[in-house]
């Protein structure tokens, strides 16, 4: 038998169920694990115990259809998981500000990057607690949030999830370069974003992750309208014409008017040689396949995250190009490591990969241009032949995964941190000697 709770709280949209239950045990001063055996249920006969909608409704003194449309877990029918992050996270402070109890958590949509009603950078998962950086002096990157929306609605959650990943993927391969730009390159309104959100000085107290993706956002969203169109697909599948097209689009996006793809250390010829002509990479995890999911708790950051945070941050504050960190990012994830890339050992060598093309097809390449061209920049010889382009629609579905995805290893130190956080062979030599 349970009873109802006197103090009524509303749910906020798309709170999970743990974050609610929390707010209310923390509202009528009460062991979470007490509310939590009043609205859950064992399991198929075993101790484990799962969520039961009715009796979290009589509980909570809430209708179950007013429930539903707020908690993610209670929804009927169920939303489409694979267009929602699997990792819940604070909303926008200032919306979460209404709801007492203890700090809200939410499940949004992987299309979610900015609260527009008060600017705040709700970005993608990071710390839990970390301030939330005001957008009021950096409106196109609430711009862009409005761009990414429309983007979805013509491309679908699909297409649109891979695009803008790969967008990021770009920007964050570009500014790891530490040479002057050129004038009007991307870089430089990247360096301007973050001294606002990352002040010169202040690193190891106001870095993260998130805010270097804010940074990149406008321009990863712009590169994403041409990425995740059908129509410039298959212009950069198809003959080195079109792919001259296809690159000179791009370099117009990112400042660079004089663009063109070269053979090595370019994540836009990674993309055009391997990438191009292949539906949309799936997200590596979801939601509702989490263990967690119903039950008394929820993914948390791990504490070598932090440790993660503090190293990104040294290093950042050395040179201020946010690229490395963004690359390290598990954000990043599902299109570093596509589900028909090369299985690599380390995590460094599938970096490296996705800003580099196939070696025989390099070798092409390079006839292909200098015939063309004079020049060793990259070009197809031919187009792609595909099946997927032929047929492929807008908005585009999700597709299946056949196979499991491979997994990805620690993160070991790049080549160009690797200096400042790794003794030398002499400072080792001396600390074994004290």
């Amino acid at each position: 038998m349970v009873s109802r709770l006197p103090i009524r709280i509303r749910p906020a949209a798309d709170e999970i169920a743990v974050s609610y239950l929390n707010r209310l045990a923390a509202l009528h001063e009460m062991p979470f694990t007490e509310l939590w055996n009043q609205v859950s249920r064992p399991r198929n006969g075993t101790s484990t115990r799962r969520l039961d909608p009715d009796q979290f409704a009589t509980v909570a003194d809430q209708p179950r259809q007013r429930l539903a449309r707020a908690i993610i877990e209670l929804r009927d029918p169920e939303p489409d998981w694979l267009a929602l992050r699997h990792e819940p996270q604070p909303g926008c402070w200032r919306c979460a500000a209404a709801h007492p109890g203890r700090p809200v958590l939410q499940l949004f949509g992987h299309h979610r990057y900015v609260c527009q009603r008060h600017r705040i950078w709700v970005g993608p998962p990071d710390l839990t607690g970390f301030p939330q950086p005001d957008l009021s002096g950096l409106p196109e990157i609430v711009a862009a949030q409005r761009a990414h929306l429309r983007l979805l609605q013509r491309l679908g959650p699909a297409a649109c999830f891979d695009a803008v990943l790969t967008g990021f993927l770009i920007c964050a391969h570009r500014w790891t370069d530490r040479r002057e730009p050129a004038h009007g390159d991307a870089r430089y309104r990247w360096a301007r974003r973050a001294d606002r959100l990352i002040p010169s000085g202040t690193e190891l107290e106001t870095f993260s992750c998130s805010r270097l993706f804010a940074a990149t956002y406008p321009e990863a969203v712009d590169i994403a309208e041409v990425i995740g169109a059908l129509h410039w697909r298959r212009m950069a599948a198809g003959n080195p014409d079109t792919q001259q097209r296809f690159a000179a689009e791009i370099g117009r996006r990112l400042g660079q008017p004089d663009y063109r793809p070269q053979v090595v250390r370019d994540p836009i010829a990674h993309w055009i040689d391997q990438d191009c002509w292949r539906p949309p990479s799936l997200p590596i995890h979801d939601y509702r396949s989490q263990r967690t999911y119903s039950g008394p708790s929820h993914r948390k950051p791990q504490q070598r995250n932090e440790e993660a945070r503090f190293t990104s941050a040294a290093w950042f504050a050395q040179h201020r190009c946010g690229g490395d960190a963004m690359l390290h990012h598990r954000s990043l994830a599902p299109v570093i490591l596509r589900d028909w890339s090369q299985p690599n050992v380390l995590f460094e060598s599938a970096l490296s990969a996705s800003a580099t093309i196939t070696e025989a097809r390099a070798e092409r390449s390079t006839a292909a241009s200098a015939r063309v061209i004079g020049s060793l920049d990259f070009i197809r010889p031919g187009p792609v032949p595909t099946d997927y382009l032929d047929t492929a629609v807008e908005p585009a579905p999700w597709p299946e995964r056949t196979e499991p995805r491979q997994q990805s290893p620690p993160r070991p130190w790049s080549v160009s941190e690797r200096p400042y956080f790794t003794p030398s062979p002499r400072q080792q030599r001396k600390f074994r000697l004290r």
